[in-house]
Parts: C-alpha cells; sequence; structure tokens
C-alpha cells in the first residue's frame, strides 16, 4: 500500500510577526470560512486520486494554526478522515501559538485526533517577545503549557529562537533552561534569520551586513555570540537527555518527529491549502498564494496540465497548482544527500543504491574525500554522515553535493 504524508496550510494568524515572512497574514471569519470550504475540496480531490494510499503523519502548519475556530479545524479533520485512510498510530500534529489556546481549543484537538503539539514559544523573555513582535508572554505560554498537559497531550515540541536582538549567552542559556524544566518530549532551536520584505530587515538590515562580516555589531550578536549559543544548546540539551537527531532538532528518545524526518528522507507527502508543497511521483508542486484564486479555483478541482519550471514541458497537475518541477536524476540524488545529511544519522549506502542504482562512492567519491579531509564528514562501509565541524559549516558542506 502506497504511504503518503499530508501537510495542511492554515495561512492565518491574529498578527504577523516582526520577523516572519511565511505566506501568513490576518483574516476575517467569512475569509477563514470560505478557505475552509475550499481546503476541504482540495481535501475530497486528492483522497479520490489516491484511495488506496495511507496517511503516515498529518501536520497542520501555518500561519496559526490554533487561530482558527475549532469547529473549522475539527471540519478539515472530518474530511481528512472521510477520503483517507490514516494508519493507526499516524502522528498528527498542530502548530500552536501561546495566547490562542483555550481549553475547549486542546480538547477538541484530542478529540478529533490531534496526538502532537508544536508550540512556539521563541523566547522566555518577554522583552525579547515584544521585539520579536510576537501577541503573547512567557506566562500565556506555561498557562496554555500546563492547559495542553491537563488535557492530556503526552508530546509536545516547544520551539526556541536564537540570534535574537541584544540576546547574550546568559539570556539564551536561560530561556533554553526554563523550556527544560518543562520537560518536554521535542525542543526545535532556531537561529533567527532575517528575510527580505520583513519589519526586521527595514529595523536591522545593515548591522545584519556586520554580523556577516564578521564585525562588531550594535544590536544583533556577533557571529561568535550566536556560534556559542549553538554550542551551548547542543550541550545543554544533550546533559538533559535530548538527542539532536537533525541540525536544529532535539527529541527524547522516541519522539523525533516522524513527519519532519519524512521531509529529510523524500518521503512523498501531499500539501494541501494555500502556498502549500508536495512530492509525488518525482515532481515537487506548489499551490497558488493568491488566497482569493485559491477559493476560486477550489470550487472546481480538477486534473490539468502545467509548464515544468525547468524544462517548459507540460507536466499533470491540478487547476490548484502555482509551478511544477520534475526531478531529474541527477536532482534526486542531490535531495537525498543534501537532505538526508541534515540528520545527524547521515545517510544509508545502501538505500542511496536501491535508489539510484549507482553507489555514493560512484557519484560522490571525490566530494566525500573532500569533505572527510576537511574532518566535516564521515564516511563508514555502511553510512555518511557530518561531523560536528559539519553541521556547524552545514551550509557548505551541503552545497559540494549539487552535481
Amino acid at each position: 500500500m502506497r504511504e503518503l504524508e499530508l501537510y495542511v496550510h492554515i495561512p492565518f494568524c491574529m498578527k504577523k510577526c516582526d520577523y516572519c515572512d511565511f505566506l501568513s497574514a490576518p483574516a476575517d471569519e467569512k475569509s477563514q470560512l470560505a478557505y475552509v470550504e475550499g481546503l476541504k475540496r482540495e481535501i475530497a480531490y486528492y483522497g479520490s486520486c489516491y484511495k488506496d494510499a495511507v496517511l503516515t503523519s498529518i501536520y497542520i502548519g501555518g500561519g496559526t494554526p490554533s487561530w482558527l475556530q475549532e469547529r473549522y479545524l475539527v471540519a478539515v479533520l472530518e474530511e481528512i478522515n472521510k477520503y483517507f485512510i490514516i494508519q493507526p498510530k499516524a502522528e498528527i500534529s498542530i502548530e500552536c501559538n501561546p495566547g490562542t489556546l483555550t481549553k475547549n481549543k486542546l480538547e477538541t484537538y484530542k478529540q478529533s485526533g490531534i496526538n502532537r503539539l508544536s508550540i512556539g514559544l521563541q523566547s522566555t523573555d518577554d522583552q525579547e517577545l515584544k521585539e520579536l513582535g510576537r501577541i503573547h508572554t512567557f506566562e500565556q505560554f506555561l498557562r496554555n503549557y500546563e492547559l495542553a498537559r491537563e488535557c492530556g497531550f503526552s508530546n509536545i515540541n516547544i520551539d526556541l529562537m536564537n540570534a535574537l536582538p541584544h540576546q547574550t549567552i546568559e539570556k539564551a542559556y536561560d530561556s533554553l533552561i526554563k523550556v527544560i524544566r518543562l520537560n518536554p518530549e521535542h525542543i526545535s532551536s532556531y537561529s533567527l534569520i532575517i528575510e527580505k520584505g520583513t519589519p526586521f530587515y527595514d529595523r536591522y538590515k545593515f548591522d545584519l551586513v556586520k554580523q556577516e562580516a564578521g564585525l562588531p555589531t550594535e544590536v544583533l550578536p556577533s557571529e561568535d555570540t550566536v556560534y556559542q549559543i549553538g554550542k551551548m544548546t547542543q550541550d545543554v540539551l544533550a546533559e538533559n537527555g535530548y538527542l539532536r537527531y537533525e541540525i536544529s532538532n532535539y527529541a527524547k528518545k522516541g519522539y523525533e518527529c516522524r513527519h519532519n524526518i519524512g521531509y529529510w528522507q523524500r518521503k512523498e507527502y501531499l500539501g494541501v491549502g494555500l502556498g502549500a508543497a508536495s512530492l509525488v511521483d518525482e515532481v515537487r508542486y506548489s499551490n497558488l498564494t493568491d488566497l482569493d484564486a485559491y477559493i476560486e479555483q477550489s470550487f472546481h478541482v480538477k486534473q490539468t496540465t502545467i509548464a515544468d519550471t525547468q524544462t517548459k514541458k507540460e507536466i499533470p497537475a491540478t487547476n490548484l497548482c502555482r509551478e511544477a518541477v520534475a526531478l531529474t536524476k541527477n536532482a534526486q540524488m542531490e535531495e537525498f544527500m543534501f537532505l538526508g545529511l541534515r540528520m545527524t544519522e547521515g545517510i544509508q549506502k545502501n538505500q542511496f543504491y536501491q535508489a539510484f542504482g549507482f553507489t555514493v562512492d560512484h557519484i560522490y567519491r571525490d566530494v566525500v574525500q573532500k569533505l572527510s579531509a576537511q574532518e566535516l564528514l564521515v564516511d563508514t562501509t555502511t553510512s555518511v554522515y557530518l561531523t560536528d565541524k559539519g553541521i556547524d559549516l552545514s551550509n557548505y558542506a551541503l552545497a559540494q553535493f549539487l552535481l
């Protein structure tokens, strides 16, 4: 039976954070209802296309899915259950922001089959939260976290962000320790990335240039401080039983995010909703990003064709699709390596051979030898994985696998 993962995009939030460049924005209830109805039609369409497939995981992301009224979310989940076979022990996650959760919402999530929460805390320091443009305080997060435990959730991820304006190692350590004391099953620790087109970029673009050049900064932490925060995070989490299984993700044994591991292992997944991405039959699809256009097209979801972004050849798609790329064998091998090597266990050589009919050594011998000599990579008889130094320089190391 064919296995698929399902990603559901909820593009709404109460207020867009100052650093955010995701496809999300506030919306009135009329727009939310219209979108949910469109989402249900897309789900029904794909359900008819993949009747024999089984969903191994479902991830509801955004935006802020927990801002959506619970009855709308229930309607989406009911549609998925109606049209898809869901593996009995499937991981079903929802992203939540503190300040948007209530006891009723959490109880509804639990009753609807959601078994994993990913809560976007980012910092335990209220001043840092304010600077980020977050809508909540640490106290609100604590109340929401306690509610989640009371409602029976036993698989919770907490997102933390570092390299924040004015952040010191001491401040980052304080946030980390406060989160560890709560004993979540999973912690994601990301460095702030300042993207063009965001208020953060307008505010800190000159400091960003200095940071990237290794020059003294005024507001953003220096490149050296960012590095030290990263090493401190890794060490403190390891000391407290959190295993680093991916560059930015740590978990207690058995609580690694199965959905995200599917992405890194290039498992097939469907993405439904505004701007959602899919990987099916070695084609990467992206949905429309205009809300009105998505809703209008969803009234008659149908099979059509779209010009491949690279080759311009027509390939099968739906009318909700904005762009598509049929991956060449080289592109598939590249992805296998630079996605798989994000995980600390790296890639298995026998899986590469089974997928492509070539050995890793045949395709990447020179790259592997070069990175091994630079102490960025470990090459064993069965696997290839990044060293700690390789993870620190992962952007450079992974780029070497582009053919």
